[in-house]
């Protein structure tokens, strides 16, 4: 729902649009996005990716503060996970202070708008040359 839902909060660009402006940026390495609104199916690709991929950056949303299956899928693979929030979650309300997923997590970048995408890509771009 980027680009769609709470553009105040999130911004009006669609993911993705900005997916393929990171793509282009970061022409060295391959990346791939995988959403939905499924908890089942994001656990499901964090244990496919977990075994193939260099790193993974993951936005739970909602999923953040609820998902305890999301947190052990992250404890069960061996990739590194940063979580992104775009908005501060921390400025929001009180239930979105909580992660079940952040202790589980490499590292965790929030409130940065779209940009947390892009540092983290560059995190695992410079852990990873």
């Amino acid at each position: 729902m980027l680009g769609k839902r709470e553009p105040d909060v999130y911004g009006d660009l669609d993911f993705e649009s900005y997916f393929h402006s990171i793509e282009q940026e970061f022409t060295g390495c391959e990346l791939s996005s995988f959403q939905s609104n499924i908890e089942g199916e994001i656990i499901s690709d964090l244990q496919k990716m977990g075994s193939i991929a260099d790193g993974i950056i993951l936005n739970a949303g909602a999923y953040t503060h609820t998902s305890i299956g999301i947190g052990d899928a992250i404890s069960g693979i061996e990739t590194p996970v940063i979580e992104v929030h775009i908005s501060n979650i921390y400025g929001r309300e009180d239930y979105r202070h909580h992660s079940f997923l952040s202790g589980k997590c490499l590292g965790l970048i929030t409130g940065l708008g779209l940009d947390v995408y892009r540092l983290a890509v560059l995190h695992f771009m410079n852990s990873n040359p």
